[in-house]
């Protein structure tokens, strides 16, 4: 019976951490929705903004690359990919912020 007992606290275990990756892989689409980041940026191709995809491979291999996109994402900017303004993102939470930055670092894929 106490076999049975931890069998079924095991596979419980199991369900719900698959069932956060599973919620985990979607947030960044689901943040940047939220957000209206996906108005200029499309996750592989150039809207007004250059594609998460390019934003990526830009950064790839940078050591800083999370902390210098953090910094450009809240506080917006001009001229690091042509004229057209990026607006300041302040209101992004600090949590959503690590997750799409992560994201981005980690190759942006869809």
């Amino acid at each position: 019976m106490n076999t049975k007992r931890s069998a079924i606290f095991v596979s419980l275990i199991a369900l719900a951490s698959l069932t956060s990756v599973t919620e985990n892989a979607s947030a960044p689409t689901e943040i940047l929705t939220k957000n209206a980041c996906l108005a200029c940026h499309g996750v592989s191709n150039k809207i007004v903004g250059p594609g998460y995809n390019e934003v990526a491979a830009k950064y790839a291999g940078q050591a800083d690359a999370a902390a210098s996109l953090s910094k450009h994402i809240k506080e917006g900017g001009v001229g690091l990919w042509g004229q057209v303004p990026m607006p300041a993102q302040p209101n992004l939470t600090d949590e959503d912020l690590k997750t799409v930055v992560d994201w981005i670092v980690a190759g942006a894929q869809p």
